[in-house]
């Protein structure tokens, strides 16, 4: 299935690991399809059908429309009109405007926890890195995925800030569309854990200037880096 790839009904199955079988069978079916874009089995642009997904998955065609849905609201896949359903496409100039703002909202996260004189923010912080460095060298892509993304999400998590909360889940997509990309040009789990790494050793100075600058290297240099290989390789967006 590449860039131009149908999930079409009577196709045989050619990503995700078996049939979905969970009690929700609606977030079964997210995780499915989630999973197929981390690993760039199903690429930016893609479409997909209620039909060829029921049918490779196992499941109803209402479960699969309801798992769509959800998709579509947090930003993983778009509906357009006469085009159905795609994987959420993201321009050269959205990929850096994406790192821009989660540099943001990552030191909001970052000065709150901080602002916490009791350590326990920063303790919370502690043991996503340590979760983090359980899985980071897993052999599974998608773990190893997973593993980065967590990390951030427990950043936002252990500064409590509410609005936070309420933003990562649309942020999440934006991140795994992001993360799938730079995957597919340059998968390095080394170079992925050195870097955060970098982040959690300048979390645990407490100085901002050195965790700012940790945090920019992290998201918008890498994501400029990212850019400049996409445009390099010529990919069309």
């Amino acid at each position: 299935m590449g860039r131009d790839g149908d999930v079409k009904s009577g196709e045989p199955k050619a990503w995700g690991p078996s049939q979905v079988s969970s009690v929700s069978r609606k977030a079964a079916v997210g995780i499915e399809v989630r999973r197929a874009i981390v690993l760039g089995r199903l690429r930016p642009g893609d479409r997909l059908t209620e039909a060829g997904l029921a049918l490779s998955l196992g499941v109803s065609r209402p479960t699969v429309r309801e798992a769509l849905n959800q998709l579509s609201r947090e930003g993983l896949v778009v509906a357009e009109p006469y085009r159905g359903l795609r994987v959420a496409e993201v321009s050269l100039e959205q990929i850096q405007q994406i790192a821009v703002t989660r540099h943001a909202l990552d030191m909001v996260a970052v000065e709150a926890i901080l602002a916490d004189g009791s350590g326990a923010k920063l303790a919370l912080v502690e043991r996503g890195w340590q979760r983090f460095e359980s899985r980071a060298s897993d052999p599974d892509p998608v773990v190893q995925h997973d593993a980065h993304v967590d990390f951030h999400h427990e950043i936002w998590e252990a500064s409590g800030n509410y609005l936070l909360a309420r933003l990562w889940p649309v942020t999440e997509a934006q991140i795994t569309i992001a993360l799938a990309e730079d995957q597919w040009m340059r998968s390095d789990p080394i170079r992925a854990h050195r870097v955060h790494e970098q982040l959690m050793e300048a979390l645990r100075t407490r100085d901002i200037v050195r965790i700012e600058r940790a945090f920019r290297a992290h998201t918008i240099d890498s994501a400029n880096e990212l850019v400049a290989l996409l445009a390099d390789d010529g990919e069309e967006r």
